[in-house]
Formats: structure tokens, C-alpha cells, sequence
């Protein structure tokens, strides 16, 4: 049995910041639960988190994006973002932020 594809998204949240992910579920308006999240701490190469869910960035090396977390809630949601294809792999290939 094929597994269902979940949507890749951009998340902005009032006070805990950004961040990139599937989406498992929405349990309310202002709360996203997401798989394989990354927060995106500080990024190079977008304008903007509309300009990133479109095309990604374009200078990933000075991107702060941590390691990926297998599930994220976030509460606080204030904007979802729908990413592409090229935005997610441009956001996945940047090299995981440690400090």
C-alpha cells in the first residue's frame, strides 16, 4: 500500500518563530502538528517566507536551519505557507546548524 504524500509547508508562529515541515495535522486555527520540522532560525537568499516556499534559497551555505525533528506542534500559528518541490529541496539541502 502506497504511503499518503503529506504537504511540505512553511509555518510562521507569533512568538516561537519559523519553520518547515510536513504536515500531520491541524488541530486548531492557531496550532499545525508537523513532521520532519526544521526551525528556520536565520536564512540567506530569500526576501521573504513567500519568496522561500517558492523557490527556496539561493545562498544555503549562511542559512542557520537546525537538524530536522521527526515531530513539531506549534502553537501560536499566524501564517502556513504552501511550499514547492524546488523549495523543499532547496530548504532540505541546507547543511543542518549546530552551535
Amino acid at each position: 500500500m502506497a504511503t499518503k504524500k503529506r504537504k511540505y509547508v512553511i509555518v510562521r508562529a507569533a512568538q516561537a518563530g519559523c519553520f518547515a515541515g510536513e504536515i500531520e495535522s491541524r488541530p486548531s486555527e492557531t496550532m499545525i502538528v508537523l513532521f520532519n520540522a526544521r526551525r528556520l532560525w536565520y536564512w540567506s537568499g530569500a526576501a521573504s517566507l513567500s519568496q522561500m516556499a517558492q523557490e527556496g534559497v539561493s545562498d544555503p551555505l549562511n542559512c542557520k536551519f537546525p537538524p530536522a525533528v521527526t515531530r513539531q506542534e506549534v502553537i501560536g500559528v499566524i501564517e502556513v505557507i504552501d511550499a514547492t518541490d524546488v523549495a523543499r529541496k532547496s530548504i532540505e539541502g541546507v547543511a543542518p546548524w549546530r552551535a
